[in-house]
């Protein structure tokens, strides 16, 4: 037969627990608002936490018995007074503990800090792991009762490092409060104030890695470059933020609240990390949606390239449903900075298409869009990887049948195997030669119209050439397609500039008909020269101003004159020479020897004027 408890001791324990709870009341005593029980020794802050044990137990057997020996509002009374000491003791040790991290240490992956290695790093560097692994424990102190959660398996995704945000005798004196203030109906009021010290340390953290609290207003208005620099910075700091800031939080969130309740633990991480999360990921966005221009692309290329290295871990640290916006927010980013690019790439076709200058570049020299899109289509080729599985779809082109003059044509049936991406490259480089074809009609010159054509595809081949994801993708068959255009333009160049030169270097015209002295013509012949000199010192003096930047493209045309002027002038010198010579003033005539035009053809292309003068003193 079971004895009746004794009243009396329950009574006792509660009366002792009450003069506890009393002692350390901040609003009866001030020794108590100047001192923390946490902070003092260990000792009585385990007498207040059983002394809150046993008033938790008076409150419960009071809410039952009706007849019990103590008042039910004195208990409520002093379980109030507890918990607001327990919320000022909890807010406590978390501001002593809620630091902004040393941001410098957790770009370099071999610190320290990290209390966990990706596999990679591991191979590398043992001592790393050796040394972490010891560390780690710290954060993994085991509570007798708490189980491991299936929740920190995201812990094997290679770039998220955990560091330990807190001391393991902090978080034991966290969840043990946390424990009996939620047992007494504090959940809210425990999660909000864990929140709000904890979002405060982790603003503190986004101000060292640089990042802003800026709308998307305030983002949008900035001038491309100072974004450039905050997209570089930021690509760099949501590296950090998700892998090691978000899932350390997730982590502290998971020892001090997971084995207290259902999902309170979940509930605190999401009141920490909800807001710095938008805020993070609310700069990509405003990229994303922002005007689209051509030097946004490969910034908006990296952009898309970090996120989606991220997204693994954004779908691993914020794994739960309450988190479900945070994922789908990045992945709807990532989406958007897709299209962005998709749609600057169109964009970037059509104005290369619509590019208006009208004004001719002097001495046929490569034109700045010519430079500035090759330039831009060998960044291209750098993002190949990205771009292949973000393009598509083949570009908007015009078809030989299509009778649209506005716009070229391009055959896909000749370019059969070509990635999507690979097409659009090559649409462009068409779309600049077509240009190109209608800038040169703004040359008065045909010669230099051609010149023009020329230099610049040459430019187009050797940038191509220079790089060679660019020529892979391209292909080697569409390169000697470029290679046959600038060498056709060469040899117009010739024919209309040196045709009607070497003309006056033929027989014809100079025999007089029926003589049987000389048989030449010497006033045709004294005029045959003076039309040479005259044509070949405007040429000299005209093209000695246009430019080939490109050396060898220069020297091969010089070349090429050379060997078919100076043949034809020593020919014909050799067999009139003496018809003038035998005259008055053969000096007028003939003006210069073989190799007087040898060294004058050096001055052509160089871009700048040579004066007659300059050739004829030469010549003497």
């Amino acid at each position: 037969m079971e004895l009746p408890e004794n009243p009396n001791k329950d009574n006792n324990g509660y009366e002792s627990a009450e003069k506890i709870i009393l002692r350390w009341d901040s609003t009866a005593s001030e020794d108590a608002r100047e001192k923390m029980i946490f902070e003092t020794d260990r000792h009585e802050a385990d007498l207040y936490l059983q002394a809150v044990d046993e008033i938790q137990r008076s409150l419960s057997n009071a809410s039952i018995s009706a007849a019990a020996a103590y008042d039910q509002s004195k208990v409520n009374s002093t379980i109030q007074i507890a918990m607001a000491r327990l919320e000022d003791e909890f807010r406590n040790i978390l501001m002593t503990h809620s630091s902004a991290l040393e941001t410098d240490s957790l770009f370099d992956p071999s610190s320290s800090s990290f209390s966990s290695s990706s596999h990679h790093e591991l191979e590398e560097d043992d001592t790393v792991s050796n040394e972490d692994s010891s560390h780690n424990g710290l954060l993994h102190f085991q509570f007798q009762h708490c189980e491991s959660s299936d929740s920190s398996t995201y812990r094997s995704t290679s770039s998220i490092r955990e560091v330990d945000l807190m001391p393991a005798e902090a978080i034991s004196d966290l969840q043990a409060i946390a424990t009996r203030m939620i047992s007494s109906g504090y959940l809210r009021e425990c999660i909000q104030m864990y929140g709000s010290v904890r979002k405060s340390a982790m603003d503190s953290s986004f101000s060292k890695l640089g990042i802003e609290k800026l709308s998307i207003g305030d983002i949008q208005r900035l001038e491309w470059e100072a974004l450039e620099s905050k997209i570089r910075r930021w690509i760099r700091a949501a590296k950090v933020c998700v892998g090691i800031l978000f899932a350390s939080e997730k982590k502290l969130c998971e020892l001090i609240f997971e084995c207290i309740g259902t999902d309170i633990d979940d509930a605190c991480f999401m009141e920490t990390v909800k807001g710095p999360a938008i805020q993070l990921f609310s700069f990509a966005e405003a990229i994303s949606i922002s005007r689209r221009s051509p030097e946004k692309l490969f910034k908006i290329l990296d952009l898309h390239d970090a996120l989606m290295d991220l997204l693994p871990d954004i779908e691993a640290v914020f794994d739960s449903k309450s988190s479900d916006s945070i994922r789908v927010q990045a992945a709807e980013i990532l989406s958007r900075l897709a299209e962005a690019a998709r749609g600057i790439l169109s964009e970037f076709e059509s104005a290369i298409l619509r590019e208006p200058s009208r004004v001719p570049v002097p001495g046929g020299t490569i034109h700045p869009l010519t430079r500035y899109v090759m330039n831009y289509i060998s960044l291209i080729s750098d993002y190949k990887q990205t771009l292949i599985e973000l393009i598509m779809s083949k570009p908007s082109t015009g078809s030989r049948y299509s009778g649209d003059q506005s716009i070229p044509d391009m055959e896909f049936a000749e370019l059969e195997g070509k990635t999507p991406l690979a097409l659009h490259l090559i649409w462009i480089i068409v779309v600049l030669q077509f240009n190109l074809e209608g800038k040169s009609k703004h040359y008065r010159d045909a010669s230099l119209a051609h010149l023009f054509i020329m230099n610049n595809v040459h430019y187009i081949v050797q940038k191509v050439k220079g790089s060679p994801e660019l020529r892979e993708m391209i292909g080697d068959d569409y390169l000697r397609k470029l290679t046959g255009k600038f060498r056709q333009a060469a040899t117009s160049y010739q024919r209309a500039t040196w045709v009607s030169v070497l003309y006056c270097l033929r027989d014809e015209g100079l025999h007089v008909s029926g003589s049987f002295s000389s048989g030449v013509s010497k006033s045709a012949l004294r005029e045959r020269f003076k039309t040479f000199n005259a044509m070949f010192e405007e040429v000299h003096r005209t093209q000695a101003t246009w430019l080939i930047p490109d050396t060898q493209l220069r020297e091969e045309l010089r070349i090429s004159i050379s060997e078919k002027l100076i043949p034809a002038y020593r020919s014909f010198l050799g067999r009139f020479r003496s018809h003038i010579e035998s005259g008055k003033h053969p000096e007028n005539y003939i003006k210069y020897s073989v190799e007087d035009l040898e060294t004058a053809v050096l001055d052509f292309f160089e871009g700048y004027p040579v004066s007659h003068q300059q050739l004829r003193k030469r010549s003497q």
